[in-house]
């Protein structure tokens, strides 16, 4: 596909929705606004554009889920192990019925490859029992342990010493980036406006709140804040200080695919005071990943890893998988999660102000998602927001960035249909060009060539875009053009 191709096709879609991403915003008052367009604000903004009202969804980054969400521990969660009667376990449970249903539908990569709690000395073997209950509170019954020798059948490549671990059947891995991405594709497509690059600086609140941001005013209604890292300061915009958001950085290495062999299962450590700890699991992409360490900050800004990091994985990693040390590494990486001290969500309403904060959503937030979602539109509408003429959304079909699943270098019929699906671009991750020119041309296009790998996995491979970068480069600043 040419490039006058390209820029026509991106263009044509910007004239149907509305995407905005430099410029000063347009005038228009909004019914609700909801800042933050990670994972949960475009579960809210989706959620949302069920009702015929305006609505809006802001972030400061230059795309969506360019934030928490993009660096998830990617599990479709249980909810197993979370604070039995709190609004996470509840939220987590009924998200993974509704997440597995959407993503089945949407083409979202789901492998349900379950998950082993892997007990290293006596007290955490001795926990397993506590977990198992704990299960049962939450609601998940299929939960058991297993003795070290079903263990180490079910998984030969774990180290020596293990005496045990819970088995739990319904634990499965998700690609984050297509969900979150789905989640705003859908919202936009249904009138959802959003404004990207637009960082919140100041809420003057009123019977419409005015919010001052980085392209101008901002008039809206009703307000929801989903701002992951930054929601305790946007609440205290508002004038309140429910809670303080820690920077929580979990350093990850992503392993080649020739060591997806070695691991057959989601392998989590007993949690400790920090959370889960440090896990070693099969992607959605077919290769492994070891982390997250837990690090609490000062910066909101510090994603950086570090060699102590790093070495703390890699000495985790030995105990493990021993066998995993040996495999090249494609790439390290880091990110933060929004830890506030409480062991549940801060989702709070204030309805006099029209206005929720949706704050403290850990890892757990990916599966909780549309659940979060559907709870804060309820918080809305007690609090006076109209629920009258609510629809049913036209569903969305994401592009499959799964191995479990078919990938259009390997699909002939649809080749011989459109030969750029055969032109690979990226030969580590087997990406072609037309898949570059869907992303490019799609309803929320990237901003960067990060959000094109993360729409295609184009540079993602074990040669982190040096063989392709050039190719990549050209393609995507050519679709800008």
């Amino acid at each position: 596909m040419s490039a006058t191709a390209v820029t026509a096709a991106v263009t044509a879609t910007a004239a149907a929705t509305t995407v905005t991403t430099g410029g000063a915003l347009p005038g228009e008052e909004y019914d609700v606004t909801v800042v933050g367009a990670g994972v949960v604000g475009s579960a809210i903004a989706r959620e949302l554009a069920r009702l015929p009202l305006r609505i809006a969804l802001v972030d400061a980054s230059d795309d969506v889920g360019n934030g928490t969400s993009k660096a998830n521990t990617a599990i479709l969660h249980t909810g197993f192990d979370a604070v039995p009667g709190s609004l996470e376990s509840r939220l987590v449970r009924e998200g993974h019925r509704l997440l597995s249903s959407y993503a089945a539908d949407s083409g979202i990569p789901v492998e349900p490859l379950g998950a082993l709690l892997v007990a290293w000395d006596e007290e955490q073997r001795a926990a397993l029992p506590g977990l198992a209950d704990k299960a049962v509170r939450n609601g998940y019954r299929a939960a058991r342990i297993a003795p070290a020798e079903e263990v180490r059948a079910r998984e030969p490549e774990l180290g020596p010493g293990v005496l045990g671990a819970l088995d739990v059947p319904g634990e499965s891995v998700i690609c984050p980036w297509t969900t979150t991405l789905a989640y705003a594709t859908q919202a936009v497509r249904a009138g959802v406006a959003l404004h990207l690059n637009c960082r919140v600086q100041h809420i003057t609140p009123g019977d419409v709140h005015t919010l001052a941001t980085s392209r101008g005013p901002l008039r809206t209604r009703y307000l929801v804040n989903a701002a992951g890292l930054y929601a305790d300061e946007i609440d205290r915009l508002l004038g309140h200080a429910d809670f303080t958001v820690t920077p929580r950085r979990g350093q990850l290495i992503v392993f080649d695919e020739l060591a997806h062999g070695l691991v057959r299962h989601i392998l989590l450590p007993v949690p400790g005071a920090l959370g889960k700890g440090v896990l070693v699991s099969p992607t959605v992409y077919g290769n492994v990943m070891l982390g997250p360490t837990a690090e609490d900050l000062d910066d909101k800004t510090d994603t950086g890893s570090t060699a102590e990091g790093l070495a703390l994985l890699r000495e985790k990693g030995r105990r493990i998988l021993p066998a995993l040390l040996d495999e090249e590494v494609t790439a390290v990486y880091a990110g933060l999660r929004a830890a506030t001290g409480d062991e549940d969500y801060a989702i709070r309403a204030h309805p006099a102000q029209r206005y929720v904060t949706v704050g403290g959503i850990r890892s757990t937030g990916l599966t909780a998602s549309m659940a979060i979602a559907a709870h804060v539109v309820e918080l809305l509408a007690d609090g006076g927001l109209p629920m009258a003429g609510a629809r049913d959304l036209e569903p969305v079909r994401m592009p499959n960035l799964g191995e479990a699943f078919p990938r259009p270098y390997r699909d002939a019929e649809l080749i011989a249909r459109d030969p750029e699906y055969g032109r690979i671009v990226c030969h580590c991750e087997r990406v072609t060009r037309g898949e570059i020119r869907d992303a490019l041309a799609a309803t929320v296009p990237p901003g960067s060539l990060d959000g094109l790998r993360r729409r295609t996995r184009a540079r993602g491979g074990r040669c982190q875009g040096f063989h392709c970068g050039a190719a990549v480069r050209a393609l995507f600043e050519e679709a800008r053009r």
